[in-house]
């Protein structure tokens, strides 16, 4: 489970770094300073991202190789690490630490939901596939 939490984490860091931005350019990881600064925590984000995912991949073939690789336990825990990962980005950094915003713009509670409701979405996913593996466990 944990080599997919960490593939979740990096997937969803990849795609908000990604996405948002680079190509929408909506906000920089670090808003509260000059744009150079914005660029360089973006750098850092992005590498962060890679490391996650790096690392996951690592932790997978381990898992393959001794033939430890559950399917559901791992993409639920995807699915918890890309959802935990968006809802902490929206909470905690946009809202309580408030170091960047979706986006700037005047109705931002509409970003927000959307942004928070998917994350609660992949997080409800992923409860749900593995609680799908407990249930087939205690079933055998």
């Amino acid at each position: 489970m944990l080599s997919g939490i960490l593939f979740g984490v990096g997937l969803a860091a990849f795609v908000d770094e990604v996405v948002f931005h680079q190509l929408l350019r909506w906000h920089h990881f670090y808003d509260l300073a000059t744009t150079d600064i914005g660029l360089i925590s973006d750098g850092l984000f992005h590498a962060f991202s890679w490391f996650a995912t790096i690392a996951s991949l690592f932790l997978l073939a381990d898992l393959k190789r001794r033939q430890a690789y559950i399917p559901l336990l791992w993409w639920g825990g995807s699915l918890l690490g890309s959802g935990g990962f968006q809802l902490y980005d929206g909470l905690i950094q946009h809202k309580w630490m408030r170091i960047h915003q979706i986006r700037y713009v005047e109705n931002v509670w509409v970003y927000d939901l959307v942004w928070n409701g998917v994350a609660v979405i992949m997080i409800v996913a992923g409860v749900f596939f593995l609680l799908r593996h407990k249930k087939r466990v205690a079933h055998v």
